[in-house]
């Protein structure tokens, strides 16, 4: 019978193997000392950090904070509380005036302009899906919501063109994270430690050659409830399991189920494992609360997403094989 207990997890053992196999992958297949891992505040980041932490000792993982003109203060603050409660070495990079510079700001400002004509200094914004994807089977499209100086919110339809826009000049945001990681990873010849979980993964909610790229990504595996549950199981402090998930992307605030999903992660983690189980829609829907064609819809985006984001998880393609390079995973230590 599919109920809301197929995702419980014998956390312990879960940890163990997971903590197990990080640190033969780091020392004995990539042969770096230690992990970097850029900790946003969310429960992803912590949960890989705290588990680097039980793979490595806490000597071996440098956590790094990396702050914009958007992101949240209560993100930043949740960060610290992490690296204190660990007890790991850390940087703040604050990533503003590299973006700044290649224009992320400027150009993600003139796509918002071609929306709304007044967009300026004291605006916020965001993107969203329609609210009503569960009973709709049209194609998605987004809306740009922005609040002006005055404090009034205003929404329209985004057109393509200024999607796409919005969406290149934010990824910078995305890269340039990267590009910090790696270069305190190439200084303390560490590995860089991606913190997808698997409903992230599987719907290809990352940005590639940016929070996409990794050595390593220890919790890709996990569904969110999943990491929910071991970020207490790790006794981890009550305000990061507490947090609720955001892109932290733009300047107003945004729910992942806002931006990406159809629903909350708890419902989408379920029928996520369901889809992949082959549980009938309307057995689902029952044990959900929901309808049969409202889960219908949402294994049909599920599989949307799949083909759309596949690109995401390529790597570089090879015309002809270079047959004395082996590109296949390490194997089980």
């Amino acid at each position: 019978m599919f109920d809301r207990q197929v995702l419980d997890l014998d956390l312990e053992r879960e940890a163990d193997h997971i903590s197990r196999r990080l640190k033969h992958l780091v020392s004995h297949v990539m042969k770096r000392r230690g992990m970097v891992v850029a900790v946003s505040g969310g429960i992803d980041s912590s949960v890989t950090c705290a588990l680097a932490v039980r793979a490595l000792g806490s000597a071996k993982v440098f956590a790094l904070q990396l702050p914009e003109r958007d992101s949240a203060p209560e993100t930043g603050r949740r960060g610290r509380l992490l690296i204190e409660h660990l007890g790991v070495q850390s940087a703040v990079e604050d990533i503003a005036p590299t973006l700044e510079a290649i224009g992320c700001y400027r150009r993600r400002d003139e796509a918002f302009r071609a929306v709304f004509p007044g967009y300026g200094p004291g605006w916020k914004s965001k993107i969203v899906l329609p609210s009503d994807l569960l009973d709709s089977d049209r194609v998605n499209f987004f809306k740009l919501v922005v609040q002006d100086p005055r404090g009034a919110l205003h929404e329209e339809r985004l057109p393509l063109q200024a999607y796409l826009e919005i969406v290149a000049a934010t990824n910078f945001k995305q890269r340039i994270r990267k590009t910090f990681e790696y270069y305190y990873a190439d200084r303390l010849n560490y590995a860089v430690a991606g913190t997808p979980n698997r409903l992230e993964y599987d719907q290809g909610f990352f940005v590639k050659n940016g929070d996409g790229a990794a050595d390593v990504k220890p919790i890709a595996h996990l569904y969110k409830t999943q990491v929910y549950a071991m970020a207490r199981h790790l006794s981890l402090p009550n305000e990061v399991c507490d947090a609720t998930p955001t892109t932290d992307t733009y300047s107003l605030a945004q729910g992942q189920d806002e931006f990406y999903f159809v629903l909350p992660y708890a419902e989408m983690d379920l029928l996520l494992w369901a889809h992949n189980q082959r549980v009938p829609g309307a057995e689902a829907a029952r044990a959900l609360g929901l309808r049969a064609e409202q889960v219908e819809r949402v294994y049909r985006d599920i599989e949307r997403k799949r083909a759309t984001t596949l690109p995401l998880h390529l790597t570089s393609l090879l015309v002809r094989d270079v047959p004395e390079i082996i590109r296949h995973p390490a194997p089980e230590d």
